[in-house]
């Protein structure tokens, strides 16, 4: 397993495309900036491409995009899901003020 310089800006910059696409593919809403998806993008890259480096050598192209890109997404439902916030909204009514004395 030789991990070049080359090979990791090529990680890189698919990561910026691989963060983008992560992004349609989480459902619902993410409350996350596009610097932080191109950053979760490119994090899930390079884990994604060292993963498959590490199991099945340098060269697989297709199969490092697909695992990157598995990497991204759970990263993205991890940083834009605010833990279990929106169960625990269930039940009250938002509309309803408190009164502060």
């Amino acid at each position: 397993m030789v991990i070049t310089t080359s090979l990791i800006i090529g990680w890189i910059i698919t990561g910026l495309v691989i963060g983008a696409l992560a992004r349609l593919i989480v459902p619902g809403r993410q409350r996350i900036g596009i610097l932080l998806t191109l950053l979760i993008g490119i994090a899930g890259a390079l884990v994604g491409g060292l993963i498959t480096a590490a199991l099945i050598g340098a060269g697989h192209v297709i199969i490092t995009f697909i695992v990157s890109l598995i990497v991204a997404a759970l990263l993205v439902s991890a940083v834009a899901s605010n833990g279990y916030s929106h169960y625990r909204t269930v039940g009250r009514s938002r509309t309803r003020r408190r009164i502060r004395w």
